[in-house]
């Protein structure tokens, strides 16, 4: 009873599938995808960031999070 056979998992693919349907399946698949695939370039590119600059033998660290509209 602790464990569930390869009918049990069969039977709440099914319920699965009839509940959501399998376009919907598919764009939370590609939306998952997508989000690992950015992350990994994220984690990638985290070398690069945040950006340093030297003045009187200081180090300052900063990183622009959104740039302030002038209208």
């Amino acid at each position: 009873m602790g464990s569930m056979s390869i009918w049990h998992w069969l039977i709440v693919l099914v319920v699965v599938v009839l509940v959501f349907g399998t376009k919907k399946l598919r764009n939370i698949g590609s939306d998952l995808g997508g989000a690992v695939k950015g992350f990994k370039e994220g984690m990638k590119g985290d070398d690069e960031t945040p950006k340093q600059l030297q003045q009187d033998g200081k180090t300052i660290e900063g990183e622009v999070k959104d740039k302030p509209h002038t209208h």
